[in-house]
């Protein structure tokens, strides 16, 4: 190289040290230009695609990473950079830790298994296949009897339950990493609208998983040749299913074929390069023709995808116990110093992504979906409409969100399949099927544009606290006086539910009245917590705060609601003041006279339902309601609904401690005589 060359090189260094990575990689790529040396270009791609990688772009980086390895095949000595990049990543992520602290366990593992997504390539979860709305996160193939975890995310039945075989531990959701509320999934049923969907707009996958469950029944009893017929079968109608050339694969090397089985799993990989299982197999397959060195490759990829695959660590560990106790567990020769044989390690790793990941074709896709779903295909079986907020119990069965609770209400039981959804309705957390929900926005936005503003209009008009305001029939309520309900009818739970999800969590309480079904006065009481139980029923605690007047009675879905108008206090000023405040003095006075005169045992109860009697306000006519120590009395005081009905009415304070006096002293009256 010439001395301009070589001055702009020590500059790139430089600004690599310095950290200008974006400038070093402009100076590389310049100088790579006019070089024609196979071995000095190589050495300054390398370093391009460190700085690229430094400086974020990772598709570049990867990118160029490959183009280096097509020269000539990378050494761990080319990816010392990134190999301290991608460690340091990783400190980072886990809190950062000190940089002087040895890898963790499965470190530079799972640092590689990163590797493929930070370089934009297909990696897990890329089908290849024209279904990838329809993939299953484990397996990465077609969906196969969909079941759907409580968390709302959907695996193949068969996959969940070798999972929880395999791992030896509660099944994880591959997508949210939730097993805290994932039971046992051999009780989960496989969701019924998803999988006669996946039937009809996949017929030939959903044959060739048909006869793959075949062909598994078979092998299971042993029966290897007509095992391999169903497979053989299967791959006919399917021939880009990676899952059926990896099962048959299996069912070769238990027939002792093992050309047939390695070539098997070689379709496997191809179809597949990020799915550990398949390079398993691939390793299997070579161990069985002697081919050790090979089928160590193979699992050390394997354990590149998936550090935790304990298939991969066991059998890898049988060929060569050595090199895998140091790649897995980063352990070093106590002679060593550092980490060198275990980054060496990584760095391999890595050279086998580029030379084998990135030099992969990826397999053709086919057609998908497109425009056939048909809205019906997405009807829900109680309301007739599309899936609004769609939910899928255990047993499969798929509802509207709204439509399942009202249901529920009614019945703790599944409306299709009478299955009992006790618990399931205890916990109320239901999460929407993500699956179903994405697919109706991705084939039907114009239907679920009109289905939401429908849903929209509803609780607008639910929202509403003066027009077809919700009336809970029962007993008396004051402002500021705590008033737990017991809820136990149908159209109840509906109605508070209802006040939950417009926000608004307040509705009316009325005394019941023979003619017209409801007093003409109430008081509006606010929700501050709910606990359900199994069977449906609900405690709801709530507090009083706006009196009301109703203009007009009215019903709604089994409960009574009511146009209403909201009462407030007349404020008095001058002498009328100064009387009130004189009034109010005595009455409450009063009041604590006759609540210090109540028996222990009978104030303690008061006291546990209600509270303590609240204290004189600073300001006499703050609230439009009054002191809130009447209301609280009025309570407790020992009247019927209907002589406490009218005081709710009155608007004037005034008047209201007056009638409150009036009964103190026919209590004190009674007591003396």
């Amino acid at each position: 190289m010439g001395t301009e060359s070589e001055s702009m090189l020590e500059l790139a260094a430089e600004a690599f040290q310095s950290k200008n990575f974006e400038l070093a990689a402009d100076i590389y790529e310049c100088q790579l230009a006019g070089l024609g040396d196979p071995g000095s270009r190589q050495e300054l791609m390398v370093k391009r695609a460190d700085a690229l990688a430094f400086g974020g772009k990772f598709t570049e980086a990867f990118d160029v990473y490959r183009q280096a390895s097509e020269i000539e095949r990378l050494r761990p000595v080319h990816l010392a950079n990134l190999v301290d990049y991608l460690s340091g990543s990783i400190r980072r992520q886990d809190g950062g830790e000190s940089h002087n602290r040895s890898p963790r366990k499965g470190e530079e593992a799972g640092a590689a298994a990163a590797v493929a997504a930070a370089a934009g390539c297909p990696g897990v979860g890329a089908t290849g296949c024209g279904y990838e709305d329809f993939t299953c996160r484990i397996c990465l193939s077609f969906l196969f009897e969909p079941v759907t975890l409580p968390c709302g995310h959907c695996f193949c039945k068969k996959c969940l339950e070798r999972e929880r075989k395999e791992k030896e531990r509660p099944v994880m959701c591959k997508e949210c990493k939730d097993s805290s509320r994932v039971a046992d999934v051999q009780s989960y049923r496989v969701n019924v609208v998803l999988s006669n969907l996946l039937a009809k707009w996949f017929p030939t996958s959903h044959q060739a998983g048909q006869l793959r469950r075949e062909g598994n029944v078979l092998y299971a009893e042993r029966k290897m040749e007509e095992a391999l017929e169903k497979y053989n079968q299967a791959i006919l109608i399917a021939p880009m299913d990676h899952i059926l050339f990896s099962n048959r694969s299996q069912i070769h090397s238990s027939l002792k074929h093992y050309e047939k089985a390695l070539s098997d799993a070689e379709m496997a990989c191809r179809l597949m390069p990020h799915w550990s299982k398949g390079h398993v197999r691939k390793a299997q397959a070579l161990v069985s023709l002697g081919r050790t060195e090979e089928a160590l490759r193979e699992y050390l990829v394997c354990l590149s995808v998936e550090p935790d695959s304990r298939v991969a660590k066991t059998e890898a560990h049988k060929v060569n116990p050595t090199l895998v106790t140091e790649y897995v567990f980063g352990a070093c020769a106590q002679n060593m110093p550092s980490n060198t044989r275990t980054r060496s390690l990584f760095a391999a790793c890595l050279i086998l992504y580029f030379d084998y990941f990135l030099h992969s074709e990826p397999a053709a896709e086919a057609t998908g979906v497109g425009d056939t779903l048909d809205p019906t295909d997405m009807e829900c079986s109680l309301c007739m409409r599309l899936f609004y907020e769609p939910v899928t119990t255990p047993c499969g069965h798929t509802f509207c969100l709204q439509c399942l609770e009202r249901c529920l209400d009614h019945n703790p039981k599944c409306p299709l399949c009478k299955e009992e959804l006790s618990e399931y309705l205890v916990q109320r957390q239901y999460c929407k099927t993500v699956l179903m929900e994405n697919l109706i926005s991705k084939y039907l936005p114009s239907e679920l544009i009109e289905r939401q503003k429908i849903h929209q209009d509803e609780m607008a008009e639910l929202s509403n606290l003066n027009k077809n305001v919700p009336i809970f029939v029962c007993t008396m309520a004051f402002p500021t006086v705590p008033c737990p309900l017991h809820i136990f009818e149908p159209c109840y739970r509906l109605m508070i539910r209802r006040c939950i999800e417009t926000g608004t969590n307040c509705f009316g309480m009325c005394l019941g009245d023979d003619l017209k079904g409801f007093a003409d006065y109430g008081c509006l009481l606010e929700i501050q917590d709910v606990k359900f139980f199994s069977d449906g029923r609900s405690v709801v605690d709530t507090i009083g705060r706006r009196r009301f007047k109703v203009i007009k009675h009215r019903e709604k879905d089994g409960y009574n609601t009511a146009d209403i108008e909201y009462l407030e206090d007349v404020t008095v000023e001058g002498v009328a003041e100064r009387e009130l405040q004189s009034l109010h003095d005595t009455v409450y006075d009063q009041a604590l006279v006759w609540v210090n005169s109540l028996k222990s045992e009978q104030k303690d109860r008061i006291e546990g339902h209600f509270g303590p009697m609240p204290g004189k306000d600073p300001v006499l006519q703050t609230s439009p309601n009054g002191p809130s120590w009447c209301w609280w009395l009025l309570a407790v005081l020992p009247l019927e609904g209907r002589a406490q009905l009218p005081f709710l009415a009155l608007t004037s304070l005034k008047d209201r401690l007056s009638g409150i006096r009036k009964v103190l002293l026919f209590m004190a009256h009674s007591r003396h005589r």
